[in-house]
């Protein structure tokens, strides 16, 4: 079932005026249930651009987009969008207000008009996946947790809206390594059920190469690439435009295959590639070369 069907979007800045701008020129992919899809480019490309229109922000000037099967064209398509869409902005922590961290997760949650008791079930059931599965953290005020401490309250706010498509625009920036490992075992628990669909953008190519299924590369407010991980990252066009974004272990595996013949450049897992690396060593051995 496709949750994300784009065909020919086009986004103009400015459209008809002096100043207008194309952010998006004709990009067409669509996205699965249940897949968690990376997107990658450089500042400028028109990755946030992107997002937008996923949640009915942004409209776009030609073609068209479809959100869990319906085009987004008034305001009450935006508003039930809204309620099935989660974003998570960079920095979300910046955003809590609430006093407590029960009331920040609930917040969104009474604006549905749900139970107290239906409430309650939502926010244990948020901080479990995001870790803070704790009374006495509920009573705490958001500001007394750490940075990444803040972050997962932050997501545990959208996930507690039980979304079918989660959106993350670079939800490690800024945090500490531990931070960032959080984050990801989070997205990997949601993961696991299937039932929500994830979009990530990030520059940390690691941390996606950890989770998505599939990778979308934009430049210059064109797709360039579109498809599953490995296929994506193993084309030499995508390596040479963004080689340092590349984990040393993937870019190692390139400059050994231009010295030796049928090195697997398609591994992108670390435990794959150490098993490519096994067999390279073997093969060095056989043929004397130890």
């Amino acid at each position: 079932m496709q949750i994300i069907e784009v065909k020919n979007l086009t986004y103009t800045y400015y459209a008809d005026t002096p100043h207008e701008r194309k952010l998006l020129d004709n990009i067409t992919f669509s996205v699965e249930k249940g897949a968690v899809l990376g997107i990658i480019g450089e500042n400028g490309s028109g990755k946030s651009t992107l997002l937008k229109h996923f949640n009915g922000t942004l409209q776009p000037t030609d073609g068209s987009i479809k959100v869990l099967g319906k085009e987004i064209s008034n305001r009450q398509d935006r508003n039930e969008l809204w309620k099935k869409v989660g974003m998570v902005f960079q920095f979300p922590e910046q955003q809590i207000f609430e006093d407590t961290v029960f009331n920040e997760i609930a917040y969104g949650l009474k604006n549905l008009g749900l139970s107290k008791e239906e409430i309650v079930i939502r926010v244990k059931e948020a901080l479990d996946k995001v870790g803070l599965d704790n009374e006495y953290i509920e009573k705490l005020p958001p500001l007394s947790l750490s940075g990444g401490g803040r972050r997962r309250v932050a997501i545990a706010s959208v996930l507690a809206m039980q979304p079918e498509v989660l959106i993350l625009d670079e939800s490690t920036a800024g945090l500490d390594l531990l931070g960032r490992e959080k984050i990801i075992d989070i997205i990997k628990k949601i993961k696991e059920d299937r039932n929500t669909t994830i979009i990530i953008v990030s520059h940390n190519l690691s941390e996606l190469i950890s989770v998505c299924s599939h990778i979308a590369v934009l430049k210059d407010g064109k797709l360039v690439s579109f498809g599953v991980t490995s296929d994506v990252l193993s084309q030499k066009t995508i390596i040479n435009m963004y080689y340092k974004m590349f984990p040393d272990y993937i870019q190692l595996m390139h400059r050994l295959s231009e010295r030796y013949e049928n090195v697997n450049t398609r591994s992108i897992n670390l435990e794959d590639i150490e098993i490519e690396l096994d067999k390279l060593l073997l093969r060095g051995v056989k043929n004397g070369h130890a």
